[in-house]
């Protein structure tokens, strides 16, 4: 196998999409670390039986972090099996304790563990870079409750909210994100030390007469490991646990989605509330210099829409898991959880920066509201008016009749007439003063509880958020 460089494909995850960190967890020198841990320890196991001397135990420890790739990679270019090239590697290191590596154990003993030390040790990076989102959107729910602006239903203009509030939609959806991704975490089990289908068979003849059985052995292994494993298993952990957490990670991915969609809406000039940073040497286009476009938020809604693929392969790995396994999970599982993975990690580092830098216009929502305000309003003269004895339904018709008729003189080129057509309509102006009536169609201020309840959210999530920053 040839070296990796860029005069070959490399997939954008290998370099240019997540975190340093996330690549190497996921990358093949900790694989192999993993898989000599858990050769170690199934040794230490077997040592405490006579199965292993000190001598070899001592041998395969002290050569534990000697990954030699290369040789593990020409060794399966003839073999064609990487786990058992890897144990060949290893062996060759170790002349005194070689021949006793993967004594008893099949391949999946030891790539099912390390999956699931791999999967356990990648939530713990997601959750950590998650609740950092979490506590940056906090900060800046508290900063913007007070600050209307129009709602959009429909993509229609609807009623005022308030920036906060709108803001803390995406936070409560995260919080959700966030406590699932740590019930799946403290759920994550390996398969234990079962043997090829999962019944032992191996472990229990090597036990023989020690006094030792195969569940007492396993416990040794795994609690070692710092594992769990699981109750019963074939000759691979149980593959419902990858799909529920590349579920878990589509989810994360799906509320990142509706926040980066939704700062691309509010960036388009006509609304032009919301831009995400824009560096001042960043170039938005080549053919039109004048470009701002939201590039990191389309970049979130690109790798996420990829993300949401996942868990049907996933699904299809756990369904389609015949009998006591089948290999036809293995190819795609290499690729489909470290991307999974890496999706995640990227998407919220992307968005944690447009968080950061997020440019937040107030004239562009006072102008929103004086629009559309006075229009999103008149459920307030409705309401006031029928609270004085109106006949609601009858004037929910009238205020339509006047809106819609103002909506046609403005798109004339006219001025507003609504206020004045309301002041002057009989059924309104007989229960309601002619200030009355401007002041229930100044919107500014017909935010109802969003600041409240924005900033109650806010402090629930810190709640949710301080076991971990105290941990």
């Amino acid at each position: 196998m040839s070296a990796v460089g860029f005069d070959v494909y490399q997939s954008p995850f290998s370099w240019r999409y997540g975190s340093d960190a996330m690549r190497a967890w996921w990358g093949q020198r900790n694989k192999r670390l993993l898989w000599r841990r858990i050769w170690i320890a199934l040794a230490e196991a077997q040592s405490t039986v006579g199965l292993v001397s000190e001598a070899q135990l001592a041998d395969i420890t002290s050569q534990r972090d000697n990954i030699d790739i290369a040789r593990a990679h020409a060794i399966e270019a003839e073999i064609r099996h990487d786990l058992m090239a890897e144990v060949k590697t290893y062996a060759e290191q170790c002349p005194v304790g070689g021949g006793i590596l993967h004594l008893g154990a099949t391949s999946m003993d030891v790539e099912d563990n390390a999956d699931a030390l791999r999967i356990r040790g990648a939530l713990d990076l997601v959750i950590d870079s998650l609740s950092g989102l979490l506590g940056t959107l906090c900060d800046k729910v508290d900063a913007l409750a007070d600050v209307a602006t129009m709602a959009f239903t429909h993509l229609q203009p609807a009623e005022p909210t308030t920036m906060g509030y709108r803001l803390a939609q995406y936070a409560q959806d995260l919080s959700v994100d966030l406590d699932d991704l740590r019930a799946i975490r403290a759920s994550i089990k390996g398969k234990g030390f079962k043997g090829a289908a999962g019944t032992s068979a191996s472990y229990m003849q090597l036990l023989a007469g020690t006094g030792v059985t195969t569940l007492q052995f396993e416990s040794r292994i795994m609690g070692a490991l710092e594992l769990p494993a699981m109750d019963v298993a074939t000759q691979t952990y149980a593959r419902k646990q990858d799909y529920r957490v590349v579920s878990a990670l589509a989810s994360v991915g799906q509320s990142l989605y509706k926040f980066a969609a939704d700062v691309r809406i509010l960036q388009s000039p006509p609304l032009g509330e919301w831009g995400e940073p824009f560096g001042s040497r960043q170039v938005g286009s080549s053919a039109m210099p004048f470009k701002r476009n939201p590039i990191d938020a389309e970049n979130i809604d690109s790798v996420t829409r990829l993300l949401a693929a996942l868990p049907r392969v996933a699904w299809d790995n756990a369904a389609h898991s015949y009998l006591e396994r089948t290999l036809d999970d293995s190819a795609n599982r290499r690729s489909v959880l470290p991307e999974a993975f890496l999706i995640v990690d990227h998407a919220i580092a992307r968005a944690v920066k447009i968080l950061n830098g997020l440019r937040i216009d107030e004239r562009a929502a006072e102008h929103l509201l004086a629009v559309y305000g006075p229009f999103a309003a008149t459920e307030r003269v409705m309401m006031e008016v029928a609270r004085r004895g109106g006949d609601r339904q009858h004037l929910h018709e009238v205020i339509r009749t006047h809106s819609l008729q103002a909506w046609a003189a403005i798109r004339e080129g006219a001025d507003n007439p609504l206020l004045g057509r309301l002041q002057a309509d009989p059924d309104i102006s007989a229960k309601a003063t002619a200030d009355e009536i401007a002041g229930w169609l100044d919107a500014v201020d017909y935010v109802g509880d969003a600041p409240l309840r924005a900033r109650n959210l806010a402090a629930t999530i810190r709640t949710q958020l301080a076991p971990v920053s105290q941990a």
